[in-house]
């Protein structure tokens, strides 16, 4: 909070124009807000993948969990991973470096993402009610992330 209003009061200061006030300020906010965003989906995606792990292990000692549906559910946890990193490197690096390469890039992978969760969500051998609520969760992040980064892209394109 405390870095907004700072932002805020030197834009205020450093600019004339009531527009360029309204224009800068959604810049440095939205900037701000995705930043932060960016960290607790970072956040949240450990507790994800460590839930979604351990229920995996859980389904698969607690029901008949077929053999030739583990190894895939696994990989597909271990596939969002490695795509989560590379997705939220190459969010923060565009955001912070405001280049729309970067973002777009994010974007794209965030699909992908996105795909994968809803398979979490819907698509897995058993579907707990925890799967349902932590997939739910991600998905609207996403969501969120999704439509900051757009509006990033544009603000730098323009």
């Amino acid at each position: 909070m405390f870095k907004m209003t700072v932002i805020l009061r030197w834009l205020q200061r450093h600019c004339e124009d009531d527009c360029i006030k309204d224009c800068e300020a959604l810049k440095y906010l939205g900037r701000g807000s995705h930043v932060i965003l960016f960290y607790v989906n970072g956040i949240y995606y450990i507790f994800y993948f460590l839930a979604t792990l351990a229920m995996i292990v859980y389904k698969s000692h607690v029901f008949s969990y077929p053999d030739n549906f583990l190894a895939p559910d696994l990989a597909l946890l271990f596939i969002m991973a490695i795509l989560e990193a590379l997705r939220l490197y190459l969010g923060s690096k565009g955001n912070l470096t405001e280049e729309e390469a970067p973002l777009g890039l994010s974007l794209v992978i965030t699909v992908g993402s996105v795909i994968l969760s809803v398979y979490f969500l819907v698509w897995q051998t058993y579907v707990l009610k925890a799967d349902v609520i932590i997939s739910a969760i991600l998905l609207f992040i996403y969501g969120l992330e999704s439509v900051l980064q757009i509006i990033a892209i544009a603000a730098f394109v323009s």
